[in-house]
């Protein structure tokens, strides 16, 4: 059964409508780009025994953030090591298997909630379902591009695409299937009204006359829960958040929707080229840098190029990381202070929204763009514009802290959201440009593996930024305290500007508290947290600007050798 989903069991005949493939491959992105919905998991994973509130026997928040990090380094790790078996076997196969492991991966995931085993969550969906990711990923690349060699952005554009806005159709599906299996704790009563004790840190209370450990609703619990609760006590363990009945029923929609779309993939026969369409001449072809020989995947890796174009991505990606890491964040600190009457939560959310949209139509805006200027000429407009956007950041910074008009603020969304574009289509890009620098045979593999360059953005991103954003703040709070009367911040806190750094250890001193006694006239810092962060990823940028300049076509040394008995193609000695 399966040697029939091999690539050769699933040729299509030259009659066969390539428009076929897109859907399919679109539907396996936006299953797989729910994993950037994430975070809606965290509340009620931290909270699956208490239900309304955290518990004594409840995981810590620092125990589950992580499990979204190891699904993405599987993913990079399935990509790199998978994507030479997908030239082998073919998409179907690959498609198949990563069905199994997304789906599986919750269904195991599930497991580990219901019986409150933390490592099965981690094994389910961080390793297992993280390969289905990597696999996902990669499976319609290669097919796409050999359905559409007139217009390979576009191709790869349309199902990357899918994968940048799984999460802004998957967040509402999970609200909404947690609030359908959402299940109300036996209530006690107002806290008022209950007899409570605590023992070894644990709130118990008498309830059939034995004592058992209760949680308490406040008015905070009470807005966070996904269906009207009141204030008061709640027996713990008698509840349900319905995360584990979201994961099962996930994993079952995934598998079925993914062993579909796997099932719709054909792949053209070997010389294939769509009707009215002859490929460009070696001048034109020359000109664009699109070859038309094919290197090896192992070849590949020998070659200048593949660690030029692998700079390339990670910084692009490592900027855009750095900007939507923060970007709420961001948004609050810069303008919340300066213009508060347009920036407040409603406005934060509406823009946290509205990157997921950015990144998304990016994704297709640029893959198809560089059919028309070219690949290398598109990563130009991602650096040369990107280097501009971030800078004109701690300018608008600078200026609203000065004069807080609106006319900064609009500076700042839209350069942000052209980042965020350039962010979505330098993955959607990249395949293309490595069909063109690499030839299309191996296409699938040589991505996968160069995947690891989105690994390794990951953690660089998320890490530059909180690095940097923390030095900030610490030297804008040295600077502050030098401004301040010593006797005013002795009477603020409660010690001397001596202890600083064990008071701002403490969380005692922040830069906020420090300006209610700052002179007046001192302008607050806040607002330019990130210069440091931005001009560093300006920097990222210039360096991987240089990289792509350096990008030339593989010496022919490094292609592969056609044999002239059974046309089959053998890598190059070199």
């Amino acid at each position: 059964m399966f040697d029939k989903l091999k690539k050769e069991h699933i040729v299509a005949g030259d009659d066969f409508n390539r428009w076929k493939v897109p859907p399919a491959s679109i539907a396996i992105h936006l299953c797989i780009g729910s994993v950037y919905a994430w975070s809606i998991f965290n509340p009620p994973l931290i909270k699956e025994f208490g239900v309304v509130s955290a518990s004594s026997g409840d995981w810590g928040l620092q125990s589950v953030v992580w499990i979204f990090s190891v699904a993405i380094v599987f993913l990079g790790l399935a990509a790199a090591f998978g994507g030479k078996w997908l030239e082998e076997v073919g998409p179907r196969m690959v498609g198949v298997v990563a069905a199994f492991c997304w789906g599986g991966g919750f269904i195991i995931g599930g497991l580990g909630i219901m019986t409150h085993q933390l490592w099965l969550v981690y094994l389910g969906y961080g390793a297992l379902g993280g390969c289905g990711l990597g696999l996902g990923y990669v499976s319609p690349v290669s097919t796409l591009i050999r359905w559409f060699p007139d217009r390979r952005g576009m191709a790869t554009g349309m199902a990357i695409m899918g994968f940048g806005g799984g999460a802004m159709i998957a967040t509402p599906i999970k609200e909404g299937l947690l609030s359908a299996f959402y299940k109300v704790p036996e209530y006690l009563g107002p806290e008022s009204a209950v007899n409570l004790v605590t023992e070894g840190g644990k709130r118990m209370a008498e309830v059939g006359g034995q004592m058992v450990e209760v949680v308490v609703a406040g008015a905070a619990q009470v807005a966070a829960a996904p269906v009207p609760i009141e204030e008061g006590v709640y027996v713990a363990g008698t509840g349900n958040t319905g995360a584990a009945a979201t994961f099962f029923t996930l994993g079952v929609a995934y598998f079925i929707v993914m062993i579909i779309a796997s099932f719709s993939y054909r792949v053209p026969r070997e010389g294939w080229l769509p009707a009215g369409w002859t490929p460009p001449t070696a001048d034109t072809a020359s000109k664009r840098m699109i070859t038309h020989a094919n290197v090896h995947i192992d070849q590949a890796l020998k070659t200048p190029q593949f660690y030029l174009l692998w700079i390339v991505l990670c910084f692009n990606v490592t900027a855009g990381i750095g900007v939507i890491g923060v970007a709420k964040t961001m948004m609050t600190e810069i303008f919340g202070t300066t213009l508060p009457f347009i920036v407040n939560s409603a406005f934060a959310a509406t823009y946290v929204f509205m990157i997921s949209v950015f990144n998304m139509c990016g994704r297709f805006f640029w893959a198809s763009m560089s059919d028309y200027i070219g690949r290398k000429n598109t990563y130009y407009c991602f650096f040369i514009l990107g280097i501009v956007l971030y800078l004109s950041i701690p300018f608008a910074a600078e200026q609203v802290s000065i004069n807080p008009a609106v006319t900064w603020l609009v500076m700042f969304y839209g350069a942000t959201m052209i980042i965020f574009t350039m962010y979505g289509g330098g993955f959607a890009t990249i395949p293309a440009y490595l069909a063109d620098i690499f030839g299309t045979k191996y296409v699938g593999g040589i991505h996968g593996r160069l995947l690891t360059a989105w690994s390794t953005a990951g953690v660089l991103g998320p890490l530059a930024i909180t690095q940097l954003r923390q030095a900030s703040v610490t030297s804008s709070i040295k600077d502050l305290a030098s401004k301040v009367d010593p006797a005013a911040f002795q009477e603020k806190f409660g010690a001397g500007i001596a202890q600083l750094d064990q008071l701002v250890a403490a969380k005692t001193v922040t830069i906020g508290r420090l300006m209610e006694i700052a002179p007046a006239g001192t302008v607050d810092p806040t607002s330019s947290l990130y210069n440091t962060t931005m001009y560093a990823m300006a920097a990222l940028l210039a360096i991987a600007l240089v990289a792509n300049k350096l990008v030339s076509p593989i010496h022919e040394k490094h292609h592969m050798e056609t044999q002239q008995a059974g046309g089959s193609e053998a890598p190059s000695k070199a």
